[in-house]
């Protein structure tokens, strides 16, 4: 099946209330800097080289989605210290709209990663009262005619994590897009680090019912989540707390697709040159969210999602590599999903 070519992008509304904007997709979560060591965290030793960029969960499916043809904007808030200005210029040379985006007077989070070409990585997060934590239901409230006019919401269980606000804040957001006709993409991302089981069990219960896609891992997610290993379990467990379609990533090479009429795996195109996996689970998200957004069939989405993170494996970081639509387009066209639609 040819791409299908991404939907004209609407401008600026008139003639609904005061003018505003409508996106493809939106994306709610936090920007983290990103500092990415050459070196195994336990070796780093005084002067072990670093570089910085710009990462975290939201900016990582907001590039993904606007590469995939999406108009695309982030809903998040930032610091006020010298880092703002270059993280901001990074998300909009991405296609990522970043003129919604709120101020706090706290720092932006960050982390320290290292990881290797066999997918195995270390973190350490510095996200304690940042400026992303501040997010809440009043942010979404200023962007309520945004949200009412999107065609999509990308958020996860990390966003939720951050604090009590930024958790209410994922529910409002997603309660709103939900209520106006648009699609919720929500990816769990359990992160001990940031929460405890039972919390993150208590937004996913809320939040499952408004989902049109859930991504999530195997083990990782669904051990803690749902209480299961196996990917096919743990589809039908999320597609029980009401989520509409489940995808399960279960390894490096294969994902699991459940859509309420049947669960199926799907190799997972091969990358022969990996480089770091960071990011690669947003692109999916981002991806699969953007052309379903754009009106392309479930089947259609995943695959472009698949091949959109397999080639994101070859760059360094959460936005060292993302895919030009058409580089995602023609792996897809090698590796589609029959039986689905």
């Amino acid at each position: 099946m040819a791409p299908r070519e991404p939907a004209p992008r609407p401008g600026r509304l008139t003639g609904r209330g005061s003018g505003y904007d409508v996106y493809d997709v939106l994306v709610l979560g936090e920007v983290l800097v990103e500092i990415h060591a050459d070196t195994p965290l336990r070796e780093a030793a005084d002067g072990a080289p670093a570089r910085i960029s710009y990462s975290g969960d939201a900016l990582n499916a907001a590039a993904a989605a606007a590469a995939a043809g999406a108009r695309t904007a982030l809903l998040t808030v930032v610091g006020d210290d010298e880092l703002s200005i270059p993280l901001l210029r990074r998300a909009a040379a991405l296609g990522v709209d970043v003129a919604h985006v709120h101020r706090a007077p706290r720092p932006n989070g960050a982390y320290l990663l290292a990881s290797d070409t066999e997918g195995d990585r270390e973190f350490v997060y510095w996200r304690t009262h940042s400026a992303g934590s501040t997010l809440s239901t009043r942010h979404v409230d200023s962007w309520r005619e945004l949200l009412t006019g999107a065609r999509a919401l990308v958020t996860s269980g990390i966003t939720g994590a951050l604090s009590a606000s930024s958790r209410e804040a994922v529910v409002a957001a997603a309660e709103t897009v939900r209520g106006a006709g648009g699609h919720v993409s929500y990816d769990p991302n359990f992160r001990p680090r940031l929460t405890d089981r039972a919390a993150a069990r208590e937004l996913l219960a809320r939040i499952a019912p408004l989902t049109g896609l859930l991504k999530t891992s195997c083990p990782a997610d669904a051990q803690a989540l749902v209480g299961t290993a196996d990917p096919l379990a743990a589809a039908a467990r999320y597609r029980a707390l009401g989520a509409r379609t489940v995808v399960v990533t279960a390894g490096a090479g294969r994902l699991l697709l459940d859509d309420g009429t049947r669960a199926e795996y799907h190799p997972v195109p091969l990358n022969p040159a990996p480089v770091d996996a960071t990011g690669a689970g947003d692109c999916f998200t981002g991806t699969a969210t953007a052309r379903l957004a754009l009106g392309d069939p479930l089947a259609q989405a995943v695959a472009y999602g698949m091949a959109a993170a397999s080639l994101s494996v070859s760059g360094r970081g959460g936005t060292g590599r993302v895919p030009a639509f058409a580089e995602t387009a023609a792996l897809a066209a090698a590796h589609p999903l029959g039986g689905f639609r």
